[in-house]
């Protein structure tokens, strides 16, 4: 959560007014485009570890890690010569249509190696079930690096230039630090002993980097592309729509990381009684918690707008809109995406990740000129939906289990009835009133709507705990 407090800080008010919209979607660009690199520079090492660590005896994880942490050199240092000696070719393609892309796309790729490599000791800690500090430094250390930059340039300390130099140099200590933690919970003996499956273990790497590139273009691509058809200034107004609408991830991004090792062990151990549970389980209270921050957004987007000065933001709002439903449709299918990515059909994952890619791609080219940052945000609604479903359908006909039940149908009425119901409700307010107040109602109204229809024993009783310490 104060990741994402420091995020709507610098994206809500430290961007637009200090930064502007050229430049907050020149920083948006350019680490969307670095994030669609880096999961080819981690050749899928990251997922690599989680998925097979506890397959191995204690005596061959050592051997395991070191083995692994070594694999994305290979790419990286192939791909560090041609950002080099190509530098010059591959700014004037980013930068046709908007030119100030071209000084600044260096930091596309020293981002997104110090990324990659952070992703590997992350997981190299989460695979010891010690996560914390290392959320901590992916969720939380930077946007406050930003939002620390972002003060110093709105106090006239440093330049454009001199700003994505520190941020560059912040990502690389960020990364120092991922390994000392990652050292401190369990000390490498390093061995270059090949383990005894390489195989099996480059070619859920390889499907891993297809799927992950894959994955990175659903999230970025569109902040890529619009770039390359509208003045940069669009993706700034695109980006503080998207920030807003992946509140609804917020409960989604921290259960994720306990889960996914979670959901792993399962699979390895063969025990579907358990993976069925955290399968359903995870689906309703991700739908219920997501459901509760689509309201909060959706209910007071209008009232966040009108505290911007650039009024620009304000056409991003059926963006916001569009992209929390589709957010919201996938919180639902709970563990499924984690399901099919540990278990033998990665590779069903791998296809439908690389085919909505691809329709994405398409669909932006498509509709990006004739509706703008509408046009890319709905085609992300449609093919989110569609695909989560699809899915959802491949977990149920390899596994026999599906999520969902009438508390799902009941839950997403709830919702539906809410947002409704608030679209109706205006105080007449300050803004900031006015989002207060509002964001009281709907907690109120919703709470005691998911405690009185009893959705979920895990939250009824978190709320009626809640209600019984203010009472």
């Amino acid at each position: 959560m104060l990741g994402f407090a420091i995020g709507a800080v610098n994206t809500l008010v430290l961007y637009p007014y200090f930064f502007g919209a050229e430049k907050q979607g020149l920083v948006v660009f350019l680490l969307s485009v670095s994030n669609l690199l880096m999961p080819l520079i981690g050749f899928g090492v990251a997922q690599t570890i989680i998925k097979f660590h506890s397959s191995y005896a204690e005596n061959e994880q050592q051997g395991f890690l070191s083995y692994v942490v070594l694999l994305p050199l290979f790419i990286a240092l192939p791909l560090g010569f041609v950002a080099v000696f190509f530098h010059d070719s591959l700014a004037a393609l980013l930068s046709v249509k908007n030119p100030i892309i071209a000084s600044y796309t260096w930091v596309i790729f020293s981002v997104a190696f110090a990324t990659a490599y952070f992703e590997v000791f992350y997981s190299w800690a989460r695979v010891h079930f010690k996560s914390v500090l290392g959320n901590t430094l992916k969720e939380i250390y930077p946007r406050l690096s930003i939002l620390i930059l972002l003060l110093l340039y709105a106090a006239d300390a440093i330049n454009l230039n001199t700003f994505f130099g520190l941020l560059v140099a912040l990502y690389y200590l960020r990364l120092v630090l991922m390994i000392v933690i990652a050292f401190r919970i369990k000390l490498p003996k390093f061995s270059f002993q090949k383990p005894k499956n390489l195989n099996e273990l480059l070619r859920y790497s390889f499907y891993l980097v297809l799927a992950a590139s894959a994955g990175g273009l659903i999230i970025d691509i569109d902040k890529t592309m619009l770039p390359q058809y509208l003045d940069i200034s669009q993706t700034g107004f695109y980006s503080v729509a998207i920030y807003t609408a992946t509140l609804i991830e917020v409960p989604g991004r921290a259960l994720f990381q306990i889960l996914n090792p979670m959901v792993a062990k399962a699979i390895n151990e063969k025990n579907t009684s358990q993976l069925a549970k955290l399968y359903k389980d995870s689906s309703i209270n991700l739908l219920l918690l997501a459901g509760w921050f689509f309201l909060l957004v959706n209910g007071s987007i209008t009232s966040l707008f009108e505290l911007l000065e650039d009024k620009g933001y304000g056409n991003a709002i059926w963006v916001v809109l569009m992209i929390s439903f589709a957010k919201l449709v996938s919180m639902s299918s709970g563990a499924s995406n984690t399901i099919l990515i540990n278990s033998k059909k990665y590779q069903t994952a791998l296809l439908l990740t690389i085919c909505m890619a691809v329709f994405v791609v398409i669909g932006n080219i498509i509709f990006i000129p004739i509706y703008g940052i509408n046009g890319a945000a709905g085609t992300t609604l449609i093919l989110v939906v569609l695909f989560t479903f699809i899915r959802m359908g491949y977990v149920y006909a390899y596994f026999g289990s599906q999520p969902y039940g009438k508390h799902t149908l009941y839950a997403f009425m709830l919702i539906g009835i809410v947002f409704w119901g608030i679209s109706f409700v205006h105080f007449n307010a300050h803004p900031m009133l006015e989002i207060a107040l509002k964001s009281i109602l709907i907690t109120a109204v919703y709470a005691s709507g998911v405690v009185g229809l009893k959705l979920s024993p895990t939250l009824d009783q978190m709320l009626q705990n809640r209600f019984k310490n203010f009472s």
